[in-house]
Parts: structure tokens; C-alpha cells; sequence
């Protein structure tokens, strides 16, 4: 009876027994120690799931017209007598009532009797109705809440996971080819370019494919650009919208291949890096059919071919960037400041990734050469100011030239990356130039290049103002890539030409 009078005045039991033990109440943020913002989250968690297991009944046990004690507290709440003296006998005393019909007709007249029965049969049917309905509508919203709770506990588990299922995935997909490591022939080509030895042929066209962000950074790849003009090789940095995204840089670039074609009557060596090398492929992929004549080969620096857990961490759902506000910060530096397309970095996520390579993939007969690094997260790196760009100040004295003042602008980027890479470090166990995993950069059916010094992903297109005179620059690495890509090719047309015959 207790169970049932306290159904009806609403009073509830949890679905899951809570703890007044404060050790409890710090359990799940125990498994968030590493980063505050999972911290956060998972605080929030705990609060959430406290306030809802509070929030619902557990009705497991339904009265039924079995029960005698259900059907007399039925009873005596709603059954209306004609007499007030039938009332207070029955409510003086319950067990006449209950027990035997011989009392209630000792009080009242045959006829009375039999619409007392009759009323009680109808109300007592009509209150288990009710009842029952509200059992069975709050069971629906236990269940609702239930829902609601797992739910929660699997964006927790999305949280913490992060990319973490989603790095490396082209390397565990059976289709894919494999790679073959070029590192070994890249590092004898590197050391005769530092030696003065350069193959690089003038019959063909360079192209430099540069990232995300390249239009607000003045120098980017222009040392290379530089240092190949100096060896008698035309060589052009492709003028695309960076922050645009991969399907119509790729159009773009088709475009851009098929006017220096058109121009020189040379066919194009492409080098992309970070984005650059994503929006090459496309190109490459989608376009094939057109450019198939007019293209000897692609390399693709530290690009994120399979996916940036970066860019996935900021803008998926349950990731990050649901916290500490990531997305809305980079949607307004992508489109309010920059004006670009926030479809940019979208791009780059591993869900699109995956939808794209479905659809295009780069042909076999391409040569292509991956290129990846690690970052270094020594001290010494936090130091490291990279060369941006150039602030040209009013001539203030006369100079030899004649030329403006130029003082250097520069960067902490070496820092910013050392601190990425540290981050995907400790939370994947993963290697990183500190924006792309090393096994995100391998291009299935590529020469992949590993090189063993330590570059941070900013290196390869900007300067640093302590470069080591000991150790390649970024114009030498760019110039042994494309050599060993033009290597390749002329190994993968020999082999066609086998088959052919």
C-alpha cells in the first residue's frame, strides 16, 4: 500500500541508486586529466547525469487487480455512497469492506447495495485505467531519459576518443596500394644537390601548390621559387584562393596546368604542400582525362591526403571544439577576417576525406611521392621565429640602391607547431610535423619519403632566421623531391612500356 500511495502523491525512485561518496562525483573527470578541456567536459557530464538519474521513476512494479491491498486503497478513495453515515461505516472500517459483503449489505438496502457494487466495479476499473496510463507514459519517459543519458555518455566517449579511429584509416583499407619507401634515394639525392650536382631538366614546368593560409603570407614558397629561377628553371607558384575548398581550387588548378601547357608546350611537375598537395590531387583525380598529357608527375609535401585530426578535433561534433568555442573562432578568422570559405578546413576533416577518396582516386599511372616529417619539441624550438614577410619602412637615408628599408616579419610558428605536435602526441600517440600524422601524409601507391631530421610543418614554405648552414634548406628538399619524382616517372613509363610489349 505504501508503494502505491507513494506512486500516486508523485514521489519517485531513482533509476540509478545515488552516492552521497565524494569519490564517486570525481570519478569520470579522473580519466580527463591531461587536458583541461576535457576536464571541463566531463564535469559538465557529471553534473548532467546527477540531475537526470533524479529525474525519472522506476514504476517495475504495476498494481494489479490481484493484489487485494491495491483494490481496497482503489476503493476507498473512490467510491461514492448516497449516504453519509454508508461512508463513515466504511471508512471507520476498512476490513468489512474488503474481507466480506455481508457487512455492507447489513448497512444499506438491497438496492443501495447493488449500486454501491456497481459503482465501485466502474471506478475501480476506471482508476486502474488511469493508473495504468500513467504507469505506461511515465515507463516512456524513464526510457526518454535513459536515451538521453546514453547519449550523453556516447558524445563523452566521441570526446575522448577524438580521431583517434579515424588516424591512419587509409593505411586499413584493403583497396588501397601500398607504398614503397624512397627514403634512402631521396637522402643521395639530396647530398649531390648540397654538392652542386642538379638534374633537374629545363623541358619541363614547375608548379608550386601552395596551403591553407598562403594568400596572407607574402613568402610563401618564394625562396624556392628563387632558387630554381637561378638554376634556369620556369617554375610558377599556382595564384589559387587558399582558403577556399578542394573541388573548386581544383578546377582552378586544372586550369592553371592546361594554360602553362598551352603556353610552353611542357609538361607540369606539381609540388603541393600541406592543402596545396590535397587540392593538386583533387585536380589530378577529378580531371584526369584532360591532363593525363600535359602533367609528368605529382609530390605532395606534408599534406593531409587522408585527413588532419586537427581539423576534425575543431569543427566534428563532440569533438574540442564544442567546449572551449574552437568553431566559432575559426569561422570567423576563415570568413569575417579572411573572407574565405570555411568549406576550406571542412575539407580537411576525416569525414570528408573519406567521402571524397571514395568517389576520386589519384590514377595508377601517375607517379606520385609522398613527403612527411616530425616536429621537434626540444626547448631550443620554442625559440625558433620563422620569416613571414617583409614591412617595407619610408626611406629615411639615402641608400646604394636606392631601395626601401626592409625589416623582417616574423613568427613564433616553430613554437605553435612543437606545441600541436606535443598535444597529438600525448592524446593519439601519433607523429606529427604538428598540424598532419605521419601516416595521414602517406599517399597509397606513392614513393613515400621519411627523412629522419626533425621539420615542423611551417619549415618547408617559410624561413627560419636560425637556419643551420650545416643542414639542407627548404629550396634543396623541394628541388631532390621533384627530382626523385621525375625518377620515378621515367621507372613507371619503362614498365608500361614492358607491359606493353
Amino acid at each position: 500500500m505504501r508503494e502505491a500511495e507513494s506512486c500516486r502523491n508523485g514521489e519517485s525512485t531513482p533509476l540509478v541508486a545515488q552516492s552521497d561518496d565524494p569519490g564517486n562525483d570525481g570519478l569520470i573527470p579522473q580519466l580527463f586529466t591531461s587536458l583541461p578541456a576535457l576536464n571541463e567536459a566531463a564535469s559538465y557530464l557529471a553534473q548532467t547525469t546527477t540531475y537526470l538519474t533524479g529525474c525519472f521513476s522506476n514504476y517495475s512494479v504495476e498494481p494489479t487487480a490481484r493484489d487485494p491491498r491495491h483494490s481496497t486503497v482503489h476503493e476507498e478513495e473512490l467510491v461514492a455512497f448516497p449516504s453519509a453515515q454508508t461512508d463513515e461505516s466504511v471508512i471507520r472500517d476498512p476490513p468489512s469492506f474488503t474481507g466480506s459483503r455481508s457487512t455492507l449489505s447489513e448497512s444499506s438496502s438491497p438496492a443501495a447495495t447493488a449500486s454501491v457494487n456497481h459503482e465501485v466495479t466502474r471506478d475501480s476499473a476506471g482508476d486502474l485505467t488511469e493508473t495504468s496510463g500513467a504507469i505506461v507514459q511515465s515507463n516512456q519517459s524513464g526510457q526518454n531519459g535513459i536515451s538521453i543519458f546514453q547519449g550523453l555518455i556516447e558524445r563523452a566517449r566521441r570526446t575522448v576518443r577524438g580521431s583517434a579511429d579515424d588516424i591512419g584509416w587509409l593505411k586499413r583499407e584493403p583497396d588501397m596500394p601500398s607504398v614503397e619507401d624512397g627514403t634512402e634515394r631521396f637522402t643521395e639525392i639530396l647530398d649531390d644537390i648540397r654538392h652542386g650536382l642538379h638534374k633537374l631538366p629545363n623541358s619541363m614546368v614547375y608548379l608550386f601548390v601552395p596551403g591553407l593560409f598562403s594568400n596572407h603570407g607574402p613568402l610563401y614558397f618564394v625562396s624556392t621559387k628563387t632558387s630554381f629561377s637561378k638554376m634556369g628553371l620556369t617554375c610558377h607558384i599556382a595564384k589559387i584562393h587558399s582558403e577556399a575548398s578542394v573541388e573548386k581550387n581544383a578546377r582552378e588548378i586544372k586550369d592553371y596546368i592546361e594554360e602553362i601547357y598551352w603556353g610552353s608546350k611542357k609538361r607540369v611537375l606539381l609540388l603541393g604542400h600541406s592543402k596545396g598537395g590535397v587540392d593538386a590531387a583533387a585536380a589530378l583525380s577529378i580531371y584526369w582525362s584532360d591532363l593525363k598529357d600535359k602533367v609528368a608527375g605529382l609530390a605532395l609535401a606534408q599534406s593531409p591526403y587522408g585527413g588532419s585530426p586537427i581539423a576534425s578535433d575543431i569543427l566534428r561534433q563532440g569533438q574540442l571544439g564544442d567546449y572551449v568555442n574552437l568553431r566559432k573562432l575559426m569561422e570567423i578568422i576563415i570568413c569575417k577576417v579572411i573572407k574565405g570559405d570555411m568549406q576550406a578546413l571542412e575539407d580537411l576533416t576525416y569525414e570528408r576525406r573519406k567521402e571524397f577518396l571514395k568517389k576520386h582516386h589519384l590514377p595508377r599511372e601517375l607517379p606520385v611521392v609522398s613527403f612527411h616529417t616530425e616536429a621537434g619539441i626540444s626547448p631550443a624550438v620554442l625559440a625558433t621565429l620563422s620569416h613571414v614577410a617583409h614591412a617595407e619602412l619610408p626611406l629615411t637615408a639615402p641608400l646604394s640602391d636606392g631601395q626601401p628599408t626592409r625589416l623582417p616579419v616574423v613568427m613564433p610558428l616553430g613554437a605553435a607547431m612543437a606545441a600541436c605536435a606535443q598535444l597529438l602526441q600525448v592524446r593519439y600517440g601519433e607523429k606529427s610535423d604538428g598540424l598532419v600524422t605521419c601516416c595521414d601524409a602517406e599517399v597509397p601507391g606513392s614513393v613515400v619519403v621519411r627523412p629522419k631530421r626533425k621539420l615542423d610543418h611551417a619549415w618547408m614554405v617559410y624561413s627560419s632566421l636560425k637556419d643551420d648552414p650545416s643542414e639542407a634548406d627548404a629550396a634543396q628538399v623541394c628541388e631532390a623531391l621533384l627530382t626523385l619524382l621525375m625518377e620515378v616517372g621515367q621507372r613507371k613509363r619503362h614498365e608500361l612500356s614492358m607491359k606493353d610489349e
